[in-house]
């Protein structure tokens, strides 16, 4: 592993296992198109920051939670053609339309990045 894509959500903590079906069914298209590994985490210790936090990036509602997820990759080459497979596979349509993700997708964000460390 090489590359990793990172993203940041909030997701309404009533429509959790909504967002869980959703998340599995992404990390299998993932993987089946060539994603080393594929993680979704929950938060279970990020409280607000004086400065900033994980709360604070995604404007965190009461009702809310954060999602803190990750793919690997070989390479940003890789991620780039297991994604423009991934964004051709029939069963993302779904979730691509509009309102069919169960959080708000304006308080989401994400990015590539190179390898620094690893131990």
């Amino acid at each position: 592993m090489n590359y990793v894509d990172g993203f940041v959500l909030p997701v309404p903590t009533a429509k959790l296992d909504a967002y869980r079906e959703i998340a599995q069914l992404a990390g299998t298209i993932w993987r089946e198109h060539g994603a080393l590994s594929y993680y979704e985490c929950v938060a279970d210790d990020v409280k607000p920051g004086e400065h900033t936090s994980f709360p604070q990036s995604v404007q965190l509602k009461d009702d809310e939670t954060v999602i803190f997820s990750w793919i690997t990759y070989e390479s940003r080459e890789h991620r780039d053609a297991v994604n423009a497979k991934v964004m051709a596979d029939p069963r993302m349509v779904p979730m691509m339309q509009p309102g069919a993700m169960p959080f708000d997708g304006k308080r989401m964000f994400w990015g590539g990045f190179k390898l620094l460390v690893s131990v």
